[in-house]
């Protein structure tokens, strides 16, 4: 049986899942647990690639992660590889960990993208054996599973660095005066109530894409352009519309958008707001990632990023600003 073609294209974001070869667990204790989130972070870094959630099962694992170089498949080879070499050295055995191929539907953004952030961390009490737990257990239970993004997306304990927070954090309505984690806790929590069914069935109808009918009918033609060609790769690359802008040019985007001087971006204390869009600016538009975002800002981790990233969105005038740098950079 052929494989399924998988769409990578530039800038997508996706949901990943990795399954364990005949349902066996691919992890033995929290030291493997470790290893894996360990090969994630690094292998992040090497191929430039946002990871914006993610989720340890006992046999399976969920991702959401972004690939502003459209290399999702060198990304994912990279991390099961080297994990199933530690796994099977570590534990003395040969052959496959995982189940074939990950699986990785193309995500929309927006509120589909909040959608999915909620329906991934749901997952450690979405299990048969919690089907019966009162609100309340299930609510305890997934605020301290530890093998999941959530807690450091609710506030209940500091994120890891190389987690980007801000991207999803942003898309939850809530007033100024409520944290944007305090808001996506009560965002995630209220799905313990009530199942998103709806949803549910978006994930598992639809194998290319999760989204609108219009985006999902998209995928489904580039997918089938690919498959009715002569040739088809493994995996098929598409281009975003559109280059990546410059260091140079999105820096000179920032300070018209702000009316201000280059050397304001370079002042912690003086650039707050002009730092922040600057920040947002280059992870939209230059493509980078937060580590390397983190250098040209002089911070010393991502995870400062995306605070900074976060203080910026909940400035009045910060949608004002950003539109302005996208119209200079999408017209």
């Amino acid at each position: 049986m052929a494989r399924r073609l998988r769409l990578l294209i530039e800038g997508g974001i996706y949901h990943v899942t990795c399954r364990g070869n005949r349902r066996q667990e691919i992890f033995r204790d929290d030291a493997d647990r470790r290893r894996l989130l360990e090969r994630l972070a690094e292998s992040a870094e090497t191929f430039g690639v946002r990871i914006y959630l993610y989720c340890l099962m006992s046999n399976h694992v969920h991702l959401l992660v972004e690939t502003p170089r459209g290399n999702l498949g060198r990304f994912m080879g990279s991390v099961l590889t080297g994990y199933t070499v530690y796994f099977n050295h570590r534990h003395r055995q040969v052959g496959h960990l995982f189940q074939g191929r990950y699986g990785a539907q193309v995500a929309e953004g927006d509120a589909y993208l909040l959608r999915l952030s909620r329906y991934i961390h749901l997952n450690p009490v979405q299990i048969a054996s919690w089907a019966r737990r009162g609100k309340d257990e299930s609510r305890t239970y997934l605020r301290t599973y530890r093998w999941s993004s959530y807690a450091g997306y609710a506030g209940l304990r500091k994120a890891e660095e190389w987690l980007d927070r801000a991207t999803i954090l942003e898309l939850v309505p809530h007033p100024k005066a409520v944290k944007a984690e305090i808001a996506y806790r009560r965002y995630v929590e209220a799905g313990l109530a009530q199942t998103d069914e709806e949803f549910r069935g978006l994930m598992v109808g639809r194998p290319l894409a999760v989204g609108s009918s219009d985006f999902c009918a998209e995928m489904q033609r580039r997918y089938e352009r690919i498959m009715s060609g002569p040739r088809r790769a493994e995996d098929a690359s598409f281009r975003r519309v559109g280059s990546k802008a410059s260091l140079a040019e999105v820096r000179a985007g920032v300070c018209k958008a702000l009316d201000c001087d280059e050397a304001l971006l370079q002042r912690r204390k003086e650039g707050g707001a002009a730092r922040g869009l600057w920040a947002w600016a280059l992870q939209k538009h230059a493509g980078l990632t937060q580590r390397e975002i983190a250098g040209l800002l002089g911070l010393t981790t991502g995870a400062a990023v995306s605070a900074l990233l976060i203080r910026h969105r909940a400035q009045d005038n910060a949608a004002r600003w950003q539109r302005f740098v996208d119209l200079l950079f999408e017209g």
